[in-house]
């Protein structure tokens, strides 16, 4: 059961193959994205506990197939509402076969939506989709930012999200190992480009911006299984904070997630 005061959240998978995140109240289950197929989101939500058949909203961060691969089969199954902004939906178009019409709602990026008990603001990122959006849910003066997918920061997105008690964080790859790989160059172009993801040094520049005394957890998120290390991300981080005098071993955790293994259901 979830507890009166905050809410729950587990990373059901996060990666290049695939992403679901799911996020819980006393009254709303909400996913955030559908990147893997029906079956294998079906999986992961008992791993944790939890049915699809109990999920109301789900969130459409971008219209890329590690992302929606499974909005269709969900939509259809379960006739849950569907949250995305206007150009994302255009994106999508017929790709995830046919949605009813009255599932499909619109979340406007930079604004504000109530869940039930919980507030979720959105917010843009700088990636090669049509208006890739991500999210902040907040209930109880409590807040958890998700932020992968993007290939900079800009002030605008640290003043949105700073100081929240937990993040996912993109550590997508490592510089060295994406440039001495076997990735086409123009696709390494695109990795490293302003509109591609954040390196684990990039992940880690940008937790340290914005984390604040309420920050007590960070997951890493959408790691490249051939452009990365879980080892070497984890490290990169924690240095990181270490450097700058955050013991991340008790005041800030750091947190690996996986593409194929649900994370536990945290508590915030």
């Amino acid at each position: 059961m979830t507890e009166e005061n905050g809410f729950n959240y587990s990373i059901l998978a996060s990666g290049s193959t695939g992403n679901v995140t799911y996020i819980e109240t006393s009254e709303r289950k909400i996913l955030v994205d559908a990147g893997l197929s029906g079956k294998k989101i079906e999986g992961l939500m008992n791993e944790i506990g939890r049915s699809l058949s109990d999920v109301d909203s789900l969130l459409v961060t971008h219209e890329h197939k590690d992302h929606v691969a499974g909005l269709g089969v969900l939509a259809r199954k379960y006739k849950m509402d569907l949250y995305a902004n206007e150009q994302t939906w255009q994106a999508i178009g017929e790709s995830c076969g046919k949605i009813d019409t009255a599932q499909k709602h619109v979340f406007e990026m930079g604004k504000m939506l109530t869940f039930g008990d919980m507030d979720v603001e959105s917010f843009g990122v700088s990636h090669d989709a049509a208006a890739p959006q991500f999210y902040k849910f907040m209930k109880d003066g409590k807040s958890f930012v998700m932020l992968t997918d993007t290939g900079y920061v800009s002030d605008r997105m640290r003043g949105t999200i700073e100081n929240a008690d937990a993040y996912l964080m993109e550590s997508n790859h490592d510089v060295e190992i994406l440039r001495m790989g076997n990735y086409p160059w123009r696709l390494k172009q695109r990795i490293l480009s302003d509109h591609g993801h954040l390196s684990n040094e990039d992940g880690a520049s940008t937790a340290l911006s914005v984390i604040g005394k309420q920050t007590k957890k960070i997951l890493l998120g959408h790691r490249s299984q051939e452009n990365n290390l879980k080892e070497l991300a984890h490290m990169t981080m924690e240095n990181t904070l270490m450097q700058h005098d955050i013991d991340a071993q008790n005041d800030v955790v750091v947190l690996d997630t996986s593409h194929v293994e649900a994370s536990p259901l945290y508590h915030i």
